[in-house]
């Protein structure tokens, strides 16, 4: 066991057992999905018994089990490694700041420390803070808040003033139009004439009133604007001043960063992330657990033996974590960084390789002239990824090679098994595209969750969108998430855990598994679900049932197949 003092007496801590009780792994953790090797759980294990019992510092990371509490928790993490002596020994390190610091005892520390008193980052800080400053003094000048009220008022008494003269015109041109029209029938020479010669003298005579008013108005307000200008010219300076400071300071902050691998090889975060898709980093880029702990290996001559990265206290408000749960390395703001920091060494197999080559060819349920309906396994990606090529569409285009148009219909997720179909035709392709346009496919999926829900609607709906910095993860998000839908029921309770019948209205990315760990959901993730929830040795998500119409004759088509767990 390891105590709190003996935590913080240096940041590379010694396993308290011997190295030759330890079986070491031959490879290096793949970060973007793993099991935590049981070298890396025993400095989890010591790493979450000093979070519990130090008294040095303060961070309150809330109640897991209390979702109104606005106050989140962390990311760690524990790099295991070995010094030049060969000791064994693991490195920690939080994402972000921990208790309002970058360090803390114990801790590796950050790439760049932009907290640092004397450091660029906070004087630069300290400039734009006094341009904000500025500008508010300028905001709450007597004189300028003055004159803003006053051309609030006047605007407001302007429009009012002229919408009545607009409504004045239109009404008095219905009343002459109805005066001309009695006069063609009441008058007639001269008395007509003259008559109709007045009328038009009282439209013109309106038509000037009503454009003196606007041009009058006008004028009042012009001139008070004229006042306004030099103060918003001073404002507008300002910003332009702030966002040519804010937009140097950043860059010469991500020119701070820069990463090294075991070749003590150095990349910056601009040459790291200039092929991405936004071309450029992300917010927070760099300050993730990660790279912090490969940094301060490289730095220190340190050889990485595992990794692992675990939440700890409450999940943040819109995204999917729970306590003491393991999460894979987050793609957006580190996929890049890690390709650069661990070259060169010996990594574990991406299990995506490992799990598709399980199975060989297709696995075909029925099929038709038109169409196949096939089982999935789970670990098969349902069209190429950007790493693994091997997937239901490389299957399907190498055994119908001479198949038209696009032939995925709908995807399951990699670690998904169960019923697809797949067409064989762009006729048939075109109409299973319309069927689900109209809802009128049928799926349902069986899943074991990791414990029993006490979630009592039959119905969930949390809008989904995409975590963008954490893809393929997904969020709720009431403000630009689509709508999902899904009902449920449970089949049976086994072992503590239940066994549960989903029927998803909608076809959301991870729409079943989101809706399953989150708390205003079942709060209860699938089992096997990396993502969300454990990984194990798969995800116990099945697609059991599939009805659709044949494109063919219209024939109702029913299958079903029960999963192997």
């Amino acid at each position: 066991m390891i105590y709190p003092e003996s935590f913080t007496q240096s940041i590379f801590h010694k396993y308290p057992i011997e190295l030759a009780e330890i079986d070491l792994p031959k490879k290096f953790t793949f970060p973007f999905s793993y099991q935590p090797h049981p070298v890396a759980l025993i400095a989890v294990k010591l790493l979450q018994t000093y979070l519990v019992e130090q008294k040095k510092w303060t961070h309150i990371f809330g109640d897991p089990n209390n979702e109104s509490d606005e106050i989140c928790g962390k990311m760690f993490g524990v790099l295991v490694v070995q010094n030049e002596q060969k000791d064994l020994g693991y490195l920690a390190a939080f994402s972000g700041k921990l208790a309002e610091k970058n360090h803390l005892e114990g801790f590796v520390g950050p790439i760049y420390d932009r907290l640092e008193d004397k450091g660029f980052f906070k004087q630069e800080e300290a400039s734009i803070i006094a341009i904000n400053d500025q500008i508010k003094a300028i905001e709450l000048d007597p004189h300028y808040s003055g004159l803003l009220s006053e051309f609030n008022s006047q605007k407001e008494k302007s429009t009012k003033e002229v919408q009545a003269s607009l409504m004045n015109k239109k009404k008095a041109k219905h009343i002459r139009r109805l005066k001309r029209k009695m006069a063609m029938q009441d008058l007639s020479g001269d008395n007509l004439e003259n008559f109709l010669k007045k009328m038009s003298k009282e439209s013109q005579d309106l038509h000037f009133q009503h454009k003196r008013k606007l041009q009058s108005w006008q004028e009042v307000l012009n001139s008070i604007e004229n006042q306004l200008a030099f103060f918003q010219k001073q404002i507008n300076e300002l910003k332009e001043k702030r966002k040519a400071k804010s937009s140097a300071l950043q860059q010469k902050l991500f020119d701070q960063y820069q990463f090294l691998n075991q070749k003590k090889q150095k990349k910056g975060l601009n040459i790291l992330f200039q092929h991405t898709k936004q071309q450029r980093p992300p917010a927070g880029a760099g300050d993730c657990a990660a790279p912090k702990l490969l940094q301060y290996a490289f730095l220190h001559d340190f050889i990485p033996v595992a990794l692992a990265e675990f939440w700890w206290g409450k999940s943040p408000k819109l995204e999917l974590r729970r306590h003491g749960y393991f999460y894979p390395v987050c793609l957006g703001k580190c996929e890049p960084i890690l390709i650069h920091m661990l070259s060169g060494m010996t990594i574990d197999e991406n299990p995506a390789y490992q799990e598709a080559s399980k199975t060989k060819g297709l696995d075909i349920i029925y099929e038709s002239a038109d169409y196949l309906v096939i089982n999935k396994p789970n670990g098969l990606l349902s069209v190429s990824g950007k790493y693994v090529l091997d997937s239901v569409a490389s299957r399907v285009k190498a055994a119908y090679p001479k198949a038209t148009g696009p032939m995925m219909v709908h995807r399951l997720d990699r670690e998904t098994s169960g019923l697809m179909v797949v067409a064989k035709t762009l006729a048939a392709y075109l109409d299973f595209q319309n069927q689900f346009l109209n809802k009128t496919i049928k799926k349902e999926y069986i899943a074991i969750l990791s414990g029993i829900p006490k979630y009592t609607s039959p119905s969930i709906k949390l809008p989904l969108r995409p975590d963008h910095y954490q893809r393929p993860r997904q969020m709720v998000c009431y403000s630009d998430g689509k709508s999902a839908e899904t009902h449920w029921s449970i089949l049976e309770i086994k072992e503590a855990k239940a066994r549960v019948l989903f029927k998803p209205i909608t076809g959301r990315t991870h729409q079943l598994r989101v809706h399953s760990a989150h708390h205003e959901g079942l709060n209860m993730p699938i089992e096997g679900d990396e993502l969300y929830g454990l990984k194990s040795n798969r995800l116990k998500l099945h697609a059991t049932a599939l009805t659709f119409e044949d494109p063919t004759d219209g024939k109702s088509m029913e299958f079903n197949l029960n999963p192997d767990f």
